[in-house]
């Protein structure tokens, strides 16, 4: 293999173009175009123009096994993302999956195990945000116990307004047969994602879905849910689609300190000098009486610390792709392992299982009962085969 991995980029939609653009200005040193997928012939049309030279397929069977490609990533919808990664690593052609990693636990458990059984090849998912400077120190900081132990977290991810006219541009998108939901699994995969690799993954959860609650789709556009971490520790998650001004807040309670972020930009991040019980426990009443009066000196028992970082867009996905390909150059540890990705699909399927049958849901719920209840909304709809 030459010092430069070459990718096949399965899609040309908006994820796939991107990739292509990043190769092609250098943002990616390590990696070269092999050659391009698309189904559609006015995106095929568009790769051979933009990037002449480069081979350019309809099938990506075809491409596969031309030998023009080193490892694949899938741009393609979330349903096929198990289908295709396994049909590459059964052809000793490594494998980056976009997010999420499929719709439902089976067909990611599946792509998962299939993925062990070649350890040779490289697996990652395309977790761009775990390239992100200010989540990647946020979680050292969880991790070195620096806040204490967590009790508390809660994500108010809303900034991902979505006007009807981006429902009705594909015929696939927004439905429980083509995408496989809504938000969960478009917008927030990578915060569902953050949040369990940050704080750690629940237990149970209990949530409220809205389907089409703001828009003329049959999925989900509002979600709140509570999650439940074992030893009371909890966890809140909202979610929505219709809110113009949207807010993208992160709060990480700890039993010695707490973060809160901003806009996914900046993090305040306040230490106490000791744990919050024992503060409370050895207060005294004249110090009582100056916190009620406004008057007690803050700095006495805690820190405060601003973290933030400089973010370039497209940084993060690039840097993922120069991960992806140091990883299959000379074994560099991948950020993202594409085995994580199981996580997040895990969370949203029970939160629409709750949603559905109206009760708390354990991460270990039975999934022949999600498939099915799943696929009786593709039977509704109408529009697309049921799910095995």
């Amino acid at each position: 293999m030459s010092k430069k991995v070459r990718l096949g980029i399965i899609g040309l939609g908006q994820q796939g173009s991107a990739y292509a653009k990043f190769i092609n200005e250098g943002l990616v040193p390590n990696m070269e175009i092999g050659a391009i997928t698309d189904e559609d012939p006015a995106k095929r049309d568009l790769a051979a123009t933009n990037y002449p030279g480069v081979k350019v397929y309809d099938d990506y069977i075809a491409m596969m096994e031309s030998g023009d490609v080193d490892a694949v990533v899938t741009c393609i919808p979330h349903y096929q993302h198990p289908e295709v990664g396994m049909a590459a690593l059964s052809r000793g052609i490594h494998a980056l999956v976009e997010k999420p990693a499929g719709v439902y636990t089976k067909q990611v458990k599946e792509l998962n195990d299939f993925a062990a059984s070649k350890p040779e090849l490289s697996f990652a998912i395309m977790f761009n945000q775990r390239n992100n400077p200010l989540y990647q120190r946020l979680k050292e900081i969880v991790d070195n116990g620096e806040i204490g132990t967590i009790l508390r977290s809660n994500w108010i991810i809303t900034n991902w307004w979505r006007p009807q006219g981006y429902y009705d541009s594909s015929a696939w998108r927004a439905t429980w047969g083509g995408e496989g939901g809504g938000v969960l699994v478009n917008q927030a995969p990578h915060q569902l994602d953050l949040w369990q690799w940050i704080c750690g993954v629940p237990k149970s959860v209990f949530a409220k879905v809205s389907y089409g609650f703001r828009r003329d789709i049959a999925v989900e556009d509002e979600v709140t849910a509570l999650a439940d971490f074992g030893n009371g520790v909890t966890g809140t998650f909202v979610t929505a689609t219709h809110d113009m001004v949207g807010t993208d807040r992160f709060e990480i309670l700890g039993d010695q300190g707490k973060i809160v972020v901003e806009g996914s930009k900046t993090a305040t991040v306040t230490r106490l000098k000791s744990k919050e019980r024992e503060i409370s426990q050895n207060m005294g009443m004249d110090d009582v009486r100056k916190l009620f009066m406004g008057q007690l000196n803050m700095d006495d028992y805690l820190t405060t610390e601003i973290v933030e970082f400089e973010s370039i867009w497209g940084g993060q996905h690039a840097g993922v792709l120069q991960n992806f390909a140091a990883n299959i150059l000379d074994g560099t540890p991948l950020l993202a392992p594409g085995s994580d990705g199981i996580s997040g699909v895990r969370l949203a399927n029970a939160i629409h299982l709750s949603s559905w049958k109206g009760q708390e849901v354990g991460l270990d719920f039975d999934e022949d009962e999600f498939l099915g209840l799943l696929n009786e909304r593709i039977r509704e709809e109408g529009k697309y085969a049921e799910r095995s």
